[in-house]
């Protein structure tokens, strides 16, 4: 009888490759595969899991909601989604309005669209960036080798430097219709800006009248220990787009624009069939509900700060250092071997993400417990201890990146720059940027 893996290598499309490994069920932040073993989930479906699996709040709100109301489109209005977008808007603190869809890609899709309704069509978007792989969120990916065989893609999306103000500020102009950024960059290696970066792009953004867009798909709803990465800093932007952790294992996105950017959208301007599904939404309101009842917010910090000082005491030679913030956390490694690392934490029981050929990314469910840290930091060394030959030799280059057999060198460049004692000052901070803080390729899924 074939295995599920043989089965998905047979029957499925070949842009993920495929994995190693097949899952069968889970439960909080524990998975187990095929064969009935068990894994703590540190990538949870990368960063979506947000209450673990078959959490008990999520399964009674999806169970109840489907057995009340299942999907009616928006030609029709129901209950969830308009409580879930009044969560949202009281969680950012401001009024404004929402759209939802079923992704990142989708949200960020959305968001493009409002800058064109600005009457500009200029758009600045950062090197290494990730927004999706639909064509209009694939322009705005800064990352050649995901975007150059799908090329020409929708025009005038100038990339620069992640980071770096002054580049910010010589790319804006009046011209600009938005500017979209992601608080940490996720899958260019868990790479922060240096601190007062989203608030000098706020400045530059409000001088020239253009928008400020911030990507909170990976980031926001409790990842880094805030309802959203950009509140850390104070900063006010015109638009947000969600998705990952929002549905808490259920497919939603959402754009969350904020004073005239959120009269742009006018009736047939935009729209999709499964945005806003009623149990999708369902969901959301479980997760939201449950990390502010459980105080996850403030254990999202404690744990990830146990997790970064942790690793850093290992003192290993392989380690370079740990950036991000809260439970979105990058270990850099000095040496491309992160694929041959995540394969030994597989062989001992712990997922995580080869994100970058020298990195190592963390996301678990925000629900994970001390004890499942400290056992991760147990195993650590001893997989990084395997993957030491590997980093001996001269050719270890592994494909690590979203694309099996293909890192970007593009998107990876940063992500080293970003480490202490690096070239690039722009980039230096991530590791100080923490203040409150599976396989071997990243397949990445439209976001």
């Amino acid at each position: 009888m074939s295995t599920l893996v043989e089965r998905w290598s047979m029957s499925m499309m070949d842009n993920y490759g495929t994995p190693p490994l097949a899952l069968v069920s889970g439960s909080g932040a524990v998975v187990v595969d095929e064969a009935g073993r068990e894994y703590v989930d540190l990538l949870g479906g990368i960063a979506v899991n947000a209450l673990g699996h078959a959490h008990p709040a999520v399964v009674a709100a999806v169970s109840r909601q489907v057995a009340t109301l299942g999907h009616v489109s928006n030609l029709y209005v129901a209950e969830p989604p308009v409580a879930l977008a009044e969560l949202l808007l009281a969680l950012a603190g401001r009024p404004g309005r929402v759209f939802f869809a079923n992704s990142g890609a989708e949200a960020n899709e959305a968001a493009f669209k409002l800058s064109r309704l600005t009457g500009r069509t200029e758009v600045v978007a950062a090197h290494g960036a990730f927004h999706g792989r639909t064509m209009g969120a694939l322009a705005l990916t800064g990352q050649p080798a995901k975007a150059d065989p799908f090329r020409p893609l929708p025009g005038e999306v100038t990339h620069v430097g992640y980071g770096d103000v002054a580049a910010l500020e010589a790319a804006v102009t009046d011209a600009t219709a938005m500017v979209i950024l992601e608080p940490i960059q996720g899958e260019n290696g868990v790479v922060a800006p240096p601190p007062g970066y989203l608030a000098a792009a706020r400045r530059i953004t409000a001088r020239h009248g253009a928008l400020l867009v911030l990507d909170e798909v990976q980031t926001g709803v409790g990842r880094t220990g805030h309802w959203f990465a950009h509140q850390a800093e104070g900063v006010e932007p015109d638009v947000i787009t969600l998705a990952k952790g929002l549905g808490g294992g259920l497919p939603l996105g959402a754009c969350v624009a904020f004073g005239p950017a959120a009269a742009l959208l006018r009736p047939g301007s935009h729209g999709t069939t499964f945005g806003g599904n009623p149990i999708s939404c369902a969901a959301a309101l479980a997760v939201v509900s449950t990390i502010a009842s459980e105080g996850l917010l403030d254990h999202v910090k404690r744990v990830g700060e146990r997790l970064r000082r942790g690793v850093e005491a290992l003192g290993h030679p392989l380690v370079e250092g740990v950036r991000g913030a809260g439970l979105l956390l990058g270990i850099v490694l000095t040496a491309p071997v992160s694929a041959v690392a995540a394969e030994a934490l597989r062989e001992a029981g712990f997922l995580v993400n080869a994100v970058q050929p020298g990195v190592l990314r963390l996301a678990p469910p925000l629900i994970l417990t001390a004890a499942q840290a400290d056992a991760f930091l147990a195993a650590l060394p001893a997989a990084l201890d395997a993957a030491v030959p590997a980093a001996a030799t001269p050719a270890a280059t592994v494909p690590t990146a979203d694309t099996p057999g293909a890192a970007d060198p593009a998107a990876a460049t940063p992500a080293t720059a970003a480490t202490p004692g690096a070239a690039d000052p722009a980039a230096a901070a991530p590791a100080t940027a923490t203040s409150t803080p599976t396989a071997a390729t990243s397949p990445e899924a439209p976001a």
